[in-house]
């Protein structure tokens, strides 16, 4: 009952911040769209740089912020979500092996993912490198985090082989203690 009360709690609090976060890059994305354009004709002196471009980069990074902070807190959302449909499932096991190889599955039609697209997104004008680079930082960041999840499961399952076999050793020792 205290499990269920700790995660809902975390819910209540982590929901409002997705939509915070979500508001906020939205907000930005609308900003990257519309303000670039207005000042693409003004050239940043020392920097011989396109301001609609400096201004494009600031956005978008301060965009990803954003959708990193919402994504931080929907992957925990994901975990209580997991957890629940895993237990009315009826699998006892918190993190089983079939969701470290479903992962890797998704590591692998990322990988083909992002392969066929990169030639698509080279040939779209003045910005296809931008595309390309782009969509592969993305995919390593979704690896990344799939890579992360695939350990903490591997983590878990051996901490709970290790424990079962310390406390075998334990009972084996505690046996031949005894029947000296």
């Amino acid at each position: 009952m205290v499990n269920v009360k700790v995660k809902g709690e975390e819910i209540r609090r982590r929901f409002p911040r997705i939509v915070m976060n979500l508001v906020m890059a939205v907000i930005f994305w609308t900003i990257d769209i519309f303000v670039p354009p207005t000042v693409s004709t003004v050239v940043i002196p020392g920097l011989n740089t396109n301001a609609g471009l400096l201004i494009w980069i600031v956005v978008t990074v301060i965009m990803a912020f954003f959708l990193i902070r919402a994504l931080s807190d929907a992957l925990v959302l994901g975990d209580i979500l997991t957890d629940v449909v895993v237990r009315r499932l009826g699998i006892k096991e918190e993190r089983s092996p079939k969701r470290a190889a479903r992962d890797f599955i998704y590591i692998i039609i990322i990988i083909l993912v992002v392969t066929a697209l990169s030639p698509i997104l080279a040939n779209v004008a003045d910005i296809g490198y931008l595309l390309t680079t782009t969509a592969t930082y993305v995919a390593l960041a979704l690896i990344i985090i799939l890579i992360y999840d695939i350990g903490r499961i591997l983590y878990r399952i051996i901490e709970q082989k290790a424990e079962l076999l310390a406390d075998r050793l334990t009972q084996m020792a505690e046996k031949n203690k005894n029947s000296e």
